[in-house]
């Protein structure tokens, strides 16, 4: 990957009043750069009438009007693999889905549809091809998912954040813009006495962040659990991010080995302090984890989650361990290997910076108005035709 672009280029205005559909979901990983991309859209022309599409029942009908845009549900959902019988009313739900997607067009007629990945996605952006609306797809892993590769022959751009995507989709398509993040991360800068004062740490200890992503993590907190006595006895501070489903019971292990330099909680409400003061961080590889950590250069150890197509964590965590800009434990070695690692490396002064140093060179910055820029090219290019 490139060297973070350090030259901001000046933004130019888009077309005044312009229609954009925004289509994807299912994970933060897929919502969190969607809200990215219409913040930048709405931060360039403040008339744009910017439409989400997701999928019902999923995380992208509640966070999206969080964000303050207007959200269309469509009933599409995944296919069961294990038991095709049980697809019949799968395939009701995307025909349903088809249709839904085409009056969404029809009604909204825009200037272009963006996906992001997941399941609405896919109905979305082959509606907007059939009435000649032009698509650009943003692909946030470095192994391309089902839907994008399905929808790539009709894209005109499609913006990634990885190199070597060529094996996914056709090269004169791809646009390595990386992945937009959550700027209020940055706001903070590091090591700020107020970010150690909000969690009432020391310091001058060293302070390890462990976060399983936005549910948490079942094989991370386990790991957790089975070394809390060496990490007690560590001298090292603790930031243990359970996520929801699992907070009492880590409480409730945790309760012996109770001191100022544990914090256990289901959710970290000030991320960007927890970063600030983060000597080491542990993760999940999901791509939006992975584009933060690499512009916060923070030094992590990587669990990838099992539980993803393709198994897609795995090949992002090695995209950064592969030029020492990161560590990766797989999840099956885990509660045998994360904690003992995490304990010697934290200690380790020259590693810790060159795997800030390593994961540096990988961050791609701005990347939501980098996206925008491809959006902009493509409609003043469908205009022209």
């Amino acid at each position: 990957m490139n060297k973070i672009n350090d030259k901001t280029k000046p933004i130019t205005p888009l077309r005044v009043g312009g229609r954009y559909i925004i289509s994807g979901g299912g994970t933060g990983g897929h919502i969190f750069p969607a809200i990215s991309i219409a913040n930048a859209i709405r931060a360039r022309d403040e008339k744009a009438e910017i439409l989400f599409v997701g999928a019902i029942g999923r995380m992208e009908m509640e966070r999206v009007p969080q964000a303050g845009y207007p959200i269309e549900g469509l009933p599409v959902r995944g296919f069961d693999r294990k038991n095709l019988l049980r697809n019949f009313g799968v395939v009701v739900d995307l025909l349903k889905s088809i249709s839904k997607a085409k009056k969404i067009i029809r009604d909204l007629k825009p200037d272009i549809a963006i996906g992001v990945g997941g399941y609405a996605s896919a109905p979305t952006l082959k509606a907007a091809s059939k009435f000649g609306v032009p698509t650009l797809l943003q692909e946030q892993n470095s192994y391309a998912g089902v839907t994008n590769k399905m929808l790539a022959g009709k894209a005109s751009k499609i913006c990634v954040a990885y190199e070597g995507m060529e094996k996914f989709f056709p090269a004169e398509k791809i646009v390595l813009t990386g992945n937009p993040v959550r700027q209020d991360l940055f706001h903070v800068a590091p090591k700020t006495k107020e970010a150690y004062s909000f969690f009432g740490l020391n310091p001058e200890k060293k302070t390890l962040l462990i976060v399983g992503g936005s549910l948490g993590a079942r094989t991370i907190n386990q790991s957790v659990t089975a070394e809390l006595e060496a990490i007690s006895s560590s001298g090292i501070q603790v930031i243990w991010q359970t996520g929801k489903i699992y907070i009492d019971s880590a409480r409730k292990n945790a309760e012996k080995h109770a001191s100022e330099n544990l914090i256990v909680t289901d959710f970290v409400s000030r991320m960007d302090y927890a970063y600030s003061i983060a000597d080491l961080v542990i993760s999940r590889a999901g791509a939006s984890s992975i584009s933060e950590l690499c512009l916060l250069a923070k030094p992590v150890i990587l669990v990838p989650s099992p539980n993803v197509a393709e198994d897609h964590q795995t090949q992002n965590a090695l995209a950064l361990v592969n030029k020492n800009a990161a560590v990766m434990v797989s999840d099956a070695e885990s509660v045998v290997k994360l904690i003992p690692k995490a304990l010697e490396l934290i200690q380790n002064d020259k590693k810790l910076n060159d795997l800030s140093e390593n994961i540096l060179l990988l961050a791609q910055k701005d990347s939501a108005n980098r996206i925008v820029d491809e959006v902009q090219k493509i409609i003043e290019k469908s205009l022209t035709n």
